[in-house]
């Protein structure tokens, strides 16, 4: 079973080269990497905001996914909005209430990975809090340097490309 598993990885492997146009001398494309990292903060009466941002000159694109808002302990039985402040789709600066808690009938709400590009801002509009917000904070790089591992695969592709075809056997004269 693990071997037909490795088959079928390899020919995707392969496939994926072949439709991407990386066999034979033409260039394969580059490389990406996707890293995942916890997120959380906190809002409270003392601490009534929080941004998230990312460094500018930093190449990578960067997705902030939101799993879950809730109030944590120490929390009073009042309502607690939550609004995310980021950019719409022709860069300008919106804000958006996204959640409205109260210990008593919403304590907590699911997101659902709800995804927000980098810089965002979390605010508690009304309430004490203190309002939990987690979530996963998402890398994808894009490589434009191969490294000697994958450099060594496209030279063994190359060879097997300009493998001679196979030739039939040749019959022998004698019988046994």
């Amino acid at each position: 079973m693990a071997a037909g598993a490795a088959a079928a990885l390899t020919f995707l492997d392969q496939e994926s080269r072949v439709r991407a146009g990386g066999v034979g001398s033409l260039q394969v494309p580059a490389p990406v990497t996707m890293d995942s990292f916890f997120f959380g903060c906190e809002l409270s009466g003392h601490t009534r905001s929080f941004t998230f941002k990312v460094e500018e000159e930093d190449d990578a694109e960067h997705v902030l996914a939101l799993t879950m808002l809730c109030l944590t302990e120490g929390a009073k039985d009042e309502c607690n909005v939550v609004e995310v402040v980021a950019r719409n789709h022709d860069h300008q600066e919106i804000a958006v209430p996204v959640a409205n808690l109260k210990l008593s009938c919403q304590p907590m709400l699911s997101l659902d990975d709800f995804q927000l590009q980098p810089p965002v801002t979390f605010r508690l509009k009304s309430g004490s809090g203190p309002v939990r917000i987690t979530g996963r904070h998402q890398i994808v790089t894009i490589s434009n340097d191969l490294s000697e591992e994958e450099s060594e695969e496209d030279g063994s592709e190359e060879e097997e490309a300009e493998l001679c075809p196979v030739l039939p056997a040749k019959k022998l004269g004698r019988r046994l």
